[in-house]
């Protein structure tokens, strides 16, 4: 059964996922050119499994029939960690799927939550291959990593929380690999806030699909490959995406790089690359608010061992 994904439909899978999840807190950016008020950080990368995808991994679970050979997933590395940590606690067997570019940090992560892991392939598209191969022999239940109704309602609770936070947000800026982070936003919002994706410029999947007029295959590479770079954006997502979202905006791994570091200095956030690309846009002046324009950005991610602690 297709689930349609709006506001009513976000709202309904909250109440199902709230007290899985952490509502997670924002915070308002007052450094540099910033007066307060005018740009908010939602801190999602607090959220259970260092990432908001922990909210549609339980969306996925909580609202569909598992079967006896439990749930399997491929990804990056932050969907695996979600879906491994929402099955531990629900008490479903799970496996994963990862490409050998996945990140030491997120690889640990999933063992620690005792999943079957898979660590194989080039890319996020050779392990969702494995994972297919998978799921059609075991009879296994697929928790896409953003392609899927209940995954995007998943995310899209986070547009719910922000809203509720802090309801005079203007624009809202999103990192964006296959899109189900910005699909929900954007679903929730659907015009009421200006929605704009952010992606880095070695994977443009959203600025791809945009220009076509349809979901097309981008480059794959870069600094956040292991988190924004699916290869092309999902075709459920993109409808949603075409008729609520105000354009894409591409960050280079240098921007990235600076938005970790910034994100460090000055608020002591670790942010892995895909976690930072949305306020990248920001910070290195890709995207300039005009005044009394009030901006949020997604903080999406913290699976990173980028910061020494030894020191």
């Amino acid at each position: 059964m297709v689930k349609v994904v709006d506001r009513s439909a976000i709202t309904t899978t909250y109440e199902i996922i709230a007290r899985h999840i952490r509502r997670t807190p924002v915070l308002d950016w007052q450094n540099g050119p910033f007066a307060a008020g005018a740009l908010t950080l939602k801190l999602e990368y607090l959220q259970h499994g260092g990432s908001f995808k922990t909210r549609g991994a339980f969306a996925n679970l909580l609202t569909r029939a598992i079967p006896t050979a439990g749930v399997c997933a491929a990804s990056g590395g932050n969907h695996g960690v979600a879906v491994a940590y929402a099955a531990m606690r629900c008490g479903v067997k799970a496996k994963i799927f990862v490409p050998c570019i996945s990140s030491p940090a997120k690889i640990a992560r999933i063992r620690d939550c005792d999943a079957d892991l898979v660590i194989g392939g080039d890319s996020y598209g050779d392990a969702l291959a494995a994972c297919d191969h998978y799921i059609a022999q075991s009879g296994a239940l697929s928790v896409h990593a953003f392609d899927q109704e209940e995954t995007m309602l998943g995310q899209g609770t986070v547009a719910l929380e922000l809203e509720q936070q802090n309801p005079q947000i203007d624009t809202v800026l999103v990192s964006v690999g296959g899109g189900g982070l910005i699909g929900g936003i954007a679903a929730w919002y659907a015009g009421r806030a200006k929605v704009i994706g952010v992606e880095p410029e070695a994977s443009p999947t959203l600025s791809r699909a945009i220009a076509a007029g349809t979901p097309v295959d981008a480059p794959v590479g870069g600094l956040a490959a292991d988190s924004l770079a699916p290869c092309r954006i999902g075709d459920k997502v993109f409808p949603i995406v075409a008729a609520n979202v105000q354009g894409a905006i591409l960050v280079s791994d240098a921007d990235i790089r600076a938005a970790q570091q910034t994100l460090w200095t000055t608020a002591r956030i670790v942010a892995e690359p895909g976690g930072a690309a949305a306020f990248a846009a920001i910070l290195c002046g890709h995207y300039t608010p005009h005044a009394g324009e009030r901006v949020a950005v997604i903080v999406s991610g913290a699976n990173t061992t980028a910061v020494d602690f030894d020191h």
